[in-house]
């Protein structure tokens, strides 16, 4: 079992370039919990750090760019927003790509925890080059 003292963590690079949203935010979502490795345990932070370029490239299928609505709420009253995905892409691309990895991690304060674990850009530029990120390719998960 591994604890907070053995866990090797790595950085790892993933193009999101004309991948499908669900899908990449699946696998996404696997490598932040660390369930990809030999040594995984539920309740540890054992996943890698991963960070996502080309968040503004990603793709929905069907007609869910022009459907689909995200919501968020202000908690004052009347504070509800709407927003169709077309214009929340065009206002914060990369929001899409985090909404969706964060709503498959678990709901506690490990789930906060690995959340700090995603890097998402919108461009090819990111900030996290002297981490040396290893460019992992997605196909290889099943």
């Amino acid at each position: 079992m591994a604890n907070a003292a053995t866990v090797q963590q790595e950085w790892l690079l993933v193009d999101a370039e004309n991948e499908v949203l669900g899908r990449l935010a699946s696998k996404v979502a696997m490598l932040v919990r660390g369930k990809h490795k030999t040594t995984f345990t539920p309740h540890v932070n054992c996943g890698d750090h991963v960070v996502v370029i080309n968040a503004d490239k990603v793709r929905l299928t069907g007609k869910k760019m022009d459907e689909k609505e995200y919501q968020r709420y202000s908690l004052h009253p009347g504070g509800q927003t709407r927003e169709i995905a077309s214009k929340l892409m065009a206002r914060k691309p990369e929001a899409m790509v985090e909404i969706a990895v964060r709503g498959m991690l678990p709901k506690n304060r490990l789930g906060r925890r690995l959340f700090n674990n995603l890097h998402v850009v919108a461009g090819t530029a990111h900030k996290h080059d002297a981490q040396k990120p290893r460019k992992f390719d997605l196909n290889t998960i099943k």
